[in-house]
């Protein structure tokens, strides 16, 4: 079975606003190692929409916006090339060599699982709360930027039950950033 690992950076006083970390070549060589290792990425509607706005085109084109570093452009290749499975119940299709996952949530995510390869890699913040409500994820890796933000969105606002966790790796990453990864114990 292919284990389902969730990743989502996260600010010392837990806010997971992609906007708040603090973005650098080691936490996207990071990033892109860990998609580049997974069969696929499972992303929910918001997610996939705000990933393809930011790293399609210039993977494409390679051509890139003001906003980008060159450093980010393997990020871009990796990400653009990723086989992607995205959860809606409002889209009626993809593309960026995804596919839709709609109906039962659950039962969608343990055929994934089931099939065979080296694991399967989330991202968000709703999709990843309703896995985890239903027991799906393997592994947790919070990468946590030496940064408060002071504002929000934090992480599983609303779980119905305290999950416990064990810490199976730290990895220190460039400016101050550690990626902690879990399992649930």
């Amino acid at each position: 079975m292919r284990p389902l690992k969730f990743s989502i950076n996260v600010t010392l006083d837990g806010c997971c606003d992609h906007r708040a970390g603090i973005p650098d070549e080691s936490l996207h060589r990071h990033a892109a190692e860990n998609i580049a290792a997974a069969d696929a990425l499972l992303f929910g509607r918001v997610t996939y929409g705000m990933m393809e706005s930011a790293w399609r085109e210039p993977a494409r084109t390679g051509v890139k916006p003001e906003w980008m570093e060159d450093w980010m452009l393997p990020f871009a290749r990796t990400i653009a090339a990723a086989k992607k499975y995205v959860v809606s119940s409002t889209l009626r299709e993809v593309d960026w060599n995804a596919e839709l996952v709609q109906g039962d949530l659950a039962g969608a995510v343990r055929r994934l699982k089931q099939q065979p390869g080296h694991g399967l890699f989330v991202g968000g913040v709703q999709l990843a709360l309703a896995l985890t409500e239903l027991g799906l994820i393997d592994e947790y890796e919070f990468i946590v930027h030496p940064r408060v933000a002071g504002h929000g969105p934090s992480l599983f606002a609303g779980l119905s039950k305290p999950l416990d966790l064990q810490l199976v790796k730290q990895v220190a990453l460039g400016s101050g950033k550690l990626a902690l990864s879990y399992r649930p114990s």
